[in-house]
């Protein structure tokens, strides 16, 4: 019996995405295995969120152990679970915290990548204010009162906020431009929010306001939006940050201490609830959070915060910190995985596999062989070859998948191209790990 029918689309999406080891942007359903308690947890992560609370979870494994790929299937569930989602890769460029402009650049990413579950792509920024206009709109008329007065009333709650007067003041601008169509207003809105604006004289020029977003109000601007999100009626926001490893290899010791710092803040108030409808997912190498000589470990603060329960060992979990390890693939699920590979090959069609499920034992027995336990924690690899064994099966029809098995050459990836940017500011040579890091299990 055929398994549901894959599109075109996302064969190809999917397809291609496997092969350069990266996540796909489109059905990630058809592939996903596993990791249901860590799933589990998020999506109790995100019910909080809608009841007003808040929270941050550090997604730690290996490279290729499936970070990104568990970060985009959570933005997808808080998608469809009516949450505003923002989401970023750190780079030498992007930062949580500088002097010049990194951390504007992130937030400008963020902003850009805003996605809602009628724009999952990104882009919804403009959506969701006219959404906040339409409620407006619909309000004023049910009190019998002017809409100008409406959203005045409406935004009061946000000018209480750091950094809130401006924020409701431009807000004010974009529906002055969306009365009177003036598109050109409402643009210079938008940029305003994304942080495009490099002087206060432009902005002062374009819309009447004397502050820009800037590196130091980042985090600020970020928890007006929440509030706003809210009041446009989506259940909260929820920003994901991909690469922290980038903060970790960050030479200058003030620089990364100044981004610990910030980190830091982030962590106190989401833990103590001072930002309500908020919630942060990061994506981590052991190695930044670990290392006590430049990883988060290294900063005391950071590191009684975050420590891990030490019960936590010898195949226990613990899910209640804001530390998730991803845990290996189990052989069983690696089986799951592959075999919805193939499915994905076939666009869902059983008659078109182009391998036996013989073949999946085959070539799992021979990545046991080749690489050991490790094929299990980052799977990365393992499924770009195992794509490009059908690819080659699908092109040269009558070729025997058993005596391509034995040519097949696995090297253990180390991380991507991402990984391995260095800058001035970056440190050429890996930091040597502690004690606590070289014990550190997935």
């Amino acid at each position: 019996m055929d398994r549901k029918r894959i599109r075109p689309k996302e064969r190809d999406t999917i397809l291609q995405a496997l092969r350069a080891g990266v996540v796909p942007r489109l059905g990630l359903h058809h592939i996903q295995v596993g990791r249901s308690q860590e799933v589990g947890a998020l999506v109790t992560d995100l019910e909080r969120v809608e009841n007003g609370s808040s929270f941050i979870r550090f997604i730690i494994g290996e490279y290729g152990s499936g970070k990104s790929f568990f970060l985009n299937l959570i933005r997808l569930i808080a998608i469809e679970k009516k949450k505003v989602v923002l989401n970023a890769d750190l780079s030498p460029e992007k930062r949580l915290y500088s002097t010049n402009g990194q951390a504007r650049a992130l937030y400008t990413e963020l902003m850009r990548n805003m996605s809602t579950r009628t724009k999952p792509d990104g882009g919804a920024l403009p959506s969701i204010i006219e959404r906040f206009i339409s409620e407006i709109i619909r309000e004023a008329r049910d009190k019998g009162i002017g809409e100008e007065e409406c959203m005045q009333d409406k935004l009061q709650e946000l000018q209480e906020l750091v950094s809130g007067y401006d924020f409701a003041k431009v807000i004010l601008q974009y529906w002055t431009g969306y009365r009177n169509d003036d598109k050109n207003l409402q643009n210079n809105a938008i940029r305003w929010f994304r942080g495009e604006y490099s002087t206060k004289t432009e902005a002062r020029n374009d819309l009447g306001v004397r502050t820009i977003i800037d590196d130091d109000d980042v985090y600020d601007y970020l928890k007006l939006f929440s509030k706003f999100v809210k009041m446009c009626g989506y259940d909260g926001l929820i920003i994901c940050l991909d690469e922290m490893v980038n903060l970790y290899k960050l030479a200058n010791t003030q620089s990364r201490t100044s981004n610990y710092e910030q980190l830091l803040r982030i962590i106190n108030d989401t833990l103590q609830g001072s930002s309500g409808y908020m919630g942060f997912l990061m994506g981590g190498t052991p190695e930044f959070m670990l290392d006590t000589r430049k990883g988060l470990f290294s900063y005391e603060a950071l590191q009684s915060r975050l420590a891990i329960n030490t019960f936590a060992k010898e195949g226990l979990v613990d899910f209640s910190g804001p530390i998730i390890r991803l845990q290996n693939l189990t052989p069983e699920d690696l089986f799951v995985l592959l075999r919805n590979t193939r499915d994905v090959f076939a666009m869902g069609d059983s008659e078109k596999y182009l391998v036996p499920d013989e073949a999946l034992t085959a070539f799992m027995s021979y990545c046991n062989q080749k690489i050991g336990e490790s094929y299990f924690r980052t799977p990365r690899n393992t499924i770009k070859k195992f794509v490009d064994l059908l690819s080659i099966l699908e092109q040269n029809p009558g070729q025997d998948w058993k005596s391509l098995i034995g040519n097949i050459s696995i090297d253990v990836d180390k991380g991507n191209d991402n990984d391995l940017i260095q800058s001035d500011e970056y440190n050429s040579n890996e930091a040597e790990g502690d004690d606590e890091l070289k014990t550190f299990k997935l």
